[in-house]
């Protein structure tokens, strides 16, 4: 799944793609943001993606990845 991450005073967005759930994603969100926290997510290749959970404006969830072989 793709996931983009909108931080407060960056010109670009982070674009994450990711194995969690939507309901994951949401949940770590909110447990971040009410903690004050930090925002954790791992993408598929392992690395881990770190963001400061009071300076993101936006979090966009794509619909999960698929690889397409061929004409549509």
């Amino acid at each position: 799944m793709e996931v983009k991450i909108g931080v407060q005073h960056a010109q670009r967005e982070l674009v994450v793609d990711t194995d969690a759930t939507p309901e994951d994603i949401e949940a770590r969100l909110t447990e971040a943001m009410a903690a004050s926290g930090v925002f954790r997510l791992n993408d598929v290749k392992g690395r881990s993606i770190v963001v400061p959970a009071d300076k993101i404006t936006y979090v966009e969830l794509g619909s999960p990845t698929s690889s397409t072989v061929g004409f549509r």
